[in-house]
């Protein structure tokens, strides 16, 4: 199985920071893409950062320079670096792959991580 695991949510005041981290762990060949998004209570799951290669990134335009989407690819983990961190971030934020499963199969698979609530307080 592949699984993806989050953490490093929590509660913040405004204006201060926080680290998420997500891994993926089980039995895979290798991730093509990693990103994050966010769903608040009534909304809809919206795109936050998505990491394609080292070299393409996109942000959603409410997050562009206050969040930092990194991966460490030795560790099939990805980072979300959240600075001045506002109310309207609140939601929970979640972890999404795109892995390649099997070596025979060069078509990624989508995966989700369960989940991990950070909520910004004023």
């Amino acid at each position: 199985q592949v699984q993806l695991v989050e953490s490093g949510g929590g509660l913040v005041q405004a204006g201060e920071s926080l680290n998420l981290s997500c891994a993926a762990s089980g039995s895979f060949f290798s991730i093509n893409a990693m990103g994050w998004y966010r769903q608040a209570p009534g909304k809809q799951r919206e795109l936050v950062a998505r990491s394609i290669s080292a070299g393409s990134t996109n942000y959603a335009d409410s997050v562009k320079g206050r969040f930092t989407i990194s991966r460490d690819n030795a560790k099939n983990t990805v980072y979300l670096q959240m600075n001045s961190l506002k109310p309207e971030d609140t939601a929970v934020y979640y972890c999404n792959a795109d892995i390649r499963v099997r070596y025979l199969f060069r078509h990624g698979t989508e995966f989700w991580g369960q989940g991990t609530q950070v909520t910004v307080s004023s």
